[in-house]
């Protein structure tokens, strides 16, 4: 068996491979997240006008929201592609495949022509171009994480992988912000040539994630475990005969951790201005703020829960989301007022959602005991369990909604998706002092 060398825990040349990981690991993950959510926030403003037009309105409003929800679908094959390999090669060379495919599957986007343009060719290579964004988040959004947590120190990992998780945040502030740039536009421009910049910008960003990314160093975790045995010829079958509990406990948990976002900033964005008439830059100013504080919360709530646990904060971070849905989000935007718009959609993006981001960039990884399965049982998880739960409920809601003619069935249906995600937290055992 070939010995492998290691820097020392202390040295300066160990602190710097953290810092590395640290800046790759936020570049990368706020890139993808910035591609990704930017379809979510201009989806309902564009793409029923320009991909879909011979349909009724309402009709192709949630053709729109099912593209948006097709990307979450896609995002289970990415886990299990990008599992595959990553537990079999590395993290690092899965983790540079992601981020191109993301980078170019986004510019294609806003190259496409339009229905008016090449006919029903539009929409099905926007849904194929969509469909590949999930793939490539279904890999990078649990590989970074899980790269961070096997890398830092024992008692911080839940710091290091909140760290990681501040790219979450600046994608999502980098989306609505480029959203609510082109949306000042006059409305002709805007959909004429305007909506396209933000996702023609991808291309620029990938190129500097891709740089900073190739600077750094393989999991010590990872390297150790296959130099003791080789890997898995299918890690995923592994998983199924080894590690069903943890995998089904990050499914569960996982409903809500996608639900949450897509309840709130991209269902959210399209309650406000569909049914509550609010200005498109109101609302997207409020996820803009709120991304801004998201910045500080999501290191701060990782680090919280290396002392007190990954539970505690994932539970609080639930019940405060419904709490707010319940009672607070709706009436504030049914306002009309701007300031109170901009509440409304702030403290979901800034408090509740970074407290069950953070805490899932270590607490999913941290299920798996074994190093060779890990990346493959996070990432099936996860990415089964948004598929699931935030994949649908852009549609599910507006369908409610829609059906009933009362906000109150959309509200119960998030309640009980959140309900479930306790229940599976309550399962699973702590992992803030666990030895990986």
């Amino acid at each position: 068996m070939t010995a492998i060398s290691y820097p020392e825990e202390g040295s300066a040349e160990l602190s710097l491979q953290r810092r590395r990981l640290v800046y790759s690991g936020v570049a990368g993950t706020a890139i993808e997240f910035y591609d990704f959510f930017l379809y979510g926030f201009m989806a309902p403003q564009v793409f029923d006008k320009l991909f879909f037009p011979k349909l009724d309105p309402l009709v192709a409003t949630l053709t729109v929201l099912a593209t948006y929800g097709i990307g979450y679908g896609a995002r289970p094959i990415g886990g299990i592609l990008f599992g595959h390999f990553g537990d079999r090669i590395g993290r690092k060379p899965v983790l540079f495949v992601t981020l191109a495919l993301m980078g170019v599957s986004s510019t294609l986007i806003g190259l496409l022509p339009t229905y008016g343009q090449i006919g029903i060719a539009a929409p099905i290579v926007l849904i194929i171009l969509r469909c590949l964004q999930g793939i490539a988040l279904g890999g990078e959004s649990t590989g970074a994480p899980v790269l961070a947590m096997e890398s830092a120190p024992f008692g911080k990992r839940g710091g290091m992988a909140g760290l990681i998780q501040i790219g979450g945040a600046l994608g999502s502030l980098m989306a609505s912000g480029a959203g609510s740039l082109a949306t000042r536009l006059p409305p002709e421009q805007f959909l004429d040539w305007g909506w396209r910049i933000p996702f023609i910008i991808s291309f620029l960003l990938v190129g500097v994630g891709l740089y900073v990314r190739s600077r750094v160093s393989e999991s010590p975790v990872f390297k150790r475990a296959i130099a003791a045995e080789p890997p898995e010829k299918v890690p995923v079958a592994a998983l199924f005969r080894r590690a069903k509990k943890p995998l089904a406990i990050v499914l569960f948990v996982a409903l809500a951790e996608s639900a949450m976002v897509n309840f709130f900033s991209v269902w959210g964005t399209y309650y406000g201005i569909a049914y509550a008439h609010v200005d498109r830059g109101t609302m997207l100013s409020g996820i803009l703020i709120g991304s801004c504080f998201g910045l500080v919360t999501n290191p701060g709530f990782g680090r919280l829960t290396d002392f007190v646990g990954r539970r505690t904060i994932l539970i609080l971070g639930f019940i405060a989301a419904a709490l707010w849905v319940a009672f607070a989000f709706f009436p504030l935007i049914a306002t009309g007022d701007p300031l109170l718009v901009i509440i409304a959609m702030a403290v979901p993006a800034g408090i509740t959602q970074p407290m069950i981001f953070a805490v899932e960039a270590s607490f999913y990884a941290e299920c798996f005991d074994e190093a060779r399965l890990r990346f493959s049982g996070a990432a099936l998880g996860r990415q089964l369990g948004n598929a699931i739960g935030g994949g649908t409920m852009p549609v599910v809601a507006t369908a409610l909604l829609a059906g009933t003619g009362t906000i109150t069935a959309p509200i119960v249906y998030y309640a009980a998706i959140s309900l479930i995600s306790v229940i599976a937290v309550l399962w699973a055992p702590e992992t803030n002092r666990k030895t990986i």
